[in-house]
C-alpha cells in the first residue's frame, strides 16, 4: 500500500480554539499530508551518532559521514543555505543545510519547518571558517511536526509551576533539567551499586497494596479491590515485608521504590516518593551507620565527583565518619533541660511547663497520661531543636530515641527508656532512619497493643496499627537485625543543589487546574 493512501488527516479543531500560531502549524501539516508527506507515518531513523560524541571527538570524526536525529531548536535562514541548531540526547549541533545538497524542492520544503519540529539528518562532520563543529547536510526528513510552539528563548518556561506540569516541555528547553535527572539516575545506580557489591545486599519487590499500612507512623492512602471485596492501603514503608524476609532467612535484603503517605505537602514532602529500605541479619545500628554514610558519601562523588556538596549556599562534607549527638544532649544544648537528670514523668512534666512554650500548651490540652518521659524529650527536641538554623546541618546521627516513639526498635541494654536507633540529618533535614530491630515478639506485641490503643481513641491517626502477622513472623524467630531507611529523593536533592523536590521528581503530584 502506498505511503500516499495512508496518510491520516489532522483532526478537525475549530480555529477559534486555536491561536494563531497553532493554526499556521496545522495549516502546514495538512499542506504536507496533501503531498504524500506526513511526517508521523515515520517509523524508525538508523541513528548512529550524537551531538555530544561528535564534539568530544571531532578529530577522529571529522569528514566521516553520519546520521542523527532531534529536536529543531534554531534555524537562520540565507536565501539558499541554512544554518540549523538540532537538539538530541546529549546536546546540539549545529547542521548546514544547502539547496544543491538536497534539492531546490527540498529546500523550499526544510525553509516551512518550525522550530520544535523533530527531523532526521545525514551528512558530513565539518567545522565552519567560525570554528564551530557541524554537520554538512546531504539528506533531510521530517519526523515529526510540532503542532505547539516552544517557549521563546528569551523568556524561556520559567513559571515553576507550568514547568512541573509540563515537564516534557521543561526538559527540551531547560537543558541543565535533563542533567539533574540524569544525575538522579546516576545516584540511583550508585545506590544498587553499594549495596550489592559493598555489603552483599539482595534486592527483592514487595507489595504495595497492603490490608495494614505499617513500618512507619504515616497516614496512608486508601483503596478498595472489587473482587476479594476488602479494603486496602498503599504503602507507607516496606519495612515489615522485608523483615518477614530476614524470618525466612534471606539474611540481606533492600528494595528501593516508591512509597505513598497522605501528609502534607512541601519543598521536602510529596504524597508519593523514593525510599530505599535495608535489612542485614547478625546486624545492628552501628553497621547501619556504616552502610548510610557509604551510601551517601559514594553517591555524591559519583553524581559530584566530590564528596563536599553545595546546598543553596551551604557546605556540607559527606565523608566518613559522621559526627553523633544524643536526643537528650540535643534539647540540653538548645534548652537547658538535662534529661538525663530526669526520671519520672511527673519531674519531665514540669520541666517542660517551666519551659513554657508549645509543649506545655499542648500537655495541658490532652490526657497527661500519654505525656511521659520519652514523648516529652522526643516533642522537645522536635519542636526546639530541629528547626535551629544550623544545628543540625551535619552530617549528624542522632541517637538516643525514646521507646515510646520507637515501637519497632530494640531497646538499649544500658537504658531500657531509649532504644538503638538513629536518625541522620544533613541541613537539618532527616535524611534516614534506622535501627537495630526488635525481634522480642512479645515486647513487639505490647508496643503493637500500645499504638493501636492511641490510634482507637483518635489520641495519634500516625500510630501505627497491630499487625498479628508480623508479631507470628517474629514468633517463628528474627535474628539480630540491623535495618536502615534512607529517603532517596532528599538525598537526590541535597546532591544536585535542587531547592525542592519537585526539581527532582519528573512528574511532581499537582492539583489539576480548574477549567
Amino acid at each position: 500500500m502506498s505511503e500516499e493512501k495512508n496518510i491520516t488527516q489532522a483532526p478537525v479543531v475549530e480555529e477559534l480554539d486555536l491561536n494563531e500560531q497553532r493554526r499556521i502549524r496545522r495549516e502546514k501539516l495538512a499542506k504536507l499530508q496533501e503531498m504524500g508527506r506526513n511526517p508521523f507515518l515515520h517509523e524508525t531513523w538508523p541513528v548512529d551518532h550524537h551531538s555530544k560524541q561528535i564534539k568530544d571527538n571531532f578529530e577522529e570524526m571529522e569528514g566521516k559521514r553520519v546520521v542523527m536525529a532531534g529536536r529543531m531548536m534554531a534555524k537562520r535562514n540565507m536565501g539558499k543555505a541554512s544554518f540549523i541548531d538540532i537538539q538530541d540526547k546529549s546536546g546540539r549541533i549545529q547542521c548546514y543545510v544547502r539547496q544543491d545538497a538536497i534539492t531546490p524542492e527540498e529546500y523550499q520544503i526544510f525553509i516551512t519547518y518550525d522550530l520544535g519540529d523533530i527531523i532526521g539528518i545525514e551528512g558530513e562532520v565539518f567545522k565552519t571558517r567560525h570554528g564551530e563543529i557541524s554537520i554538512k547536510v546531504d539528506k533531510l526528513v521530517l519526523l515529526s511536526k510540532s503542532l505547539q510552539p516552544l517557549p521563546d528563548k528569551y523568556h524561556g518556561l520559567k513559571d515553576q509551576d507550568q514547568r512541573y506540569r509540563q515537564r516534557y516541555v521543561d526538559l527540551i528547553v531547560n537543558p541543565e533539567v535533563c542533567d539533574v535527572f540524569r544525575k538522579r539516575s546516576a545516584i540511583i545506580k550508585e545506590v544498587r551499586r553499594v549495596l550489592e557489591e559493598q555489603f552483599g545486599y539482595l534486592e527483592v519487590d514487595t507489595p504495595i497494596l497492603v490490608p495494614i499500612a505499617g513500618g512507619a507512623a504515616a497516614r496512608p492512602f486508601n483503596t478498595h479491590h472489587n473482587t476479594l471485596d476488602m479494603d486496602l492501603k498503599m504503602r507507607i514503608s516496606n519495612e515489615l515485608y522485608l523483615k518477614r524476609l530476614i524470618v525466612g532467612g534471606l539474611d540481606r535484603v533492600y528494595e528501593m521504590g516508591k512509597m505513598f503517605r497522605n501528609e502534607g505537602m512541601d519543598r521536602n514532602h510529596n504524597p508519593e516518593y523514593t525510599g530505599m529500605e535495608c535489612y542485614m541479619a547478625y546486624a545492628d545500628m552501628e553497621v547501619m551507620m556504616e552502610v548510610t554514610e557509604q551510601v551517601v558519601y559514594q553517591a555524591a562523588l559519583k553524581a559530584n565527583g566530590t564528596a563536599v556538596i553545595n546546598y543553596q549556599g551551604k557546605e556540607f562534607d559527606l565523608t566518613p565518619p559522621w559526627r553523633r549527638l544524643t536526643m537528650s544532649d540535643a534539647v540540653k544544648e538548645i534548652t537547658g533541660v538535662d534529661f538525663d537528670q530526669i526520671v519520672t514523668d511527673e519531674e519531665a512534666r514540669e520541666a517542660a511547663r517551666a519551659y513554657g512554650k508549645k509543649v506545655e500548651q499542648e500537655m495541658e490540652e490532652d490526657d497527661l497520661k500519654h505525656w511521659t518521659r520519652g514523648k516529652i524529650l522526643a516533642e522537645m527536641f522536635e519542636e526546639y531543636c530541629e528547626d535551629v538554623p544550623g544545628y543540625l546541618d551535619g552530617p549528624v546521627f542522632v541517637i538516643g530515641h525514646p521507646v515510646e516513639i520507637s515501637p519497632l526498635s530494640k531497646r538499649d541494654s544500658n537504658d531500657p527508656r531509649i532504644t538503638r536507633r538513629f536518625e541522620a540529618y544533613v541541613n537539618g533535614w532527616e535524611i534516614a532512619n534506622a535501627f537495630s530491630e526488635l525481634n522480642d515478639p512479645i515486647d513487639q506485641y505490647e508496643r503493637f497493643k500500645e499504638q493501636q490503643a492511641q490510634l482507637d481513641s483518635g489520641e495519634d491517626d500516625e500510630a501505627h496499627p497491630m499487625d498479628e502477622d508480623f508479631v507470628n513472623a517474629l514468633e517463628v524467630g528474627m535474628p539480630p537485625t540491623g535495618g536502615l531507611g534512607i529517603g532517596i529523593d532528599r538525598v537526590i536533592m541535597l546532591i544536585t543543589d535542587a531547592p525542592s523536590i519537585r526539581d527532582i521528581i519528573l512528574f511532581p503530584t499537582m492539583k489539576p487546574i480548574e477549567k
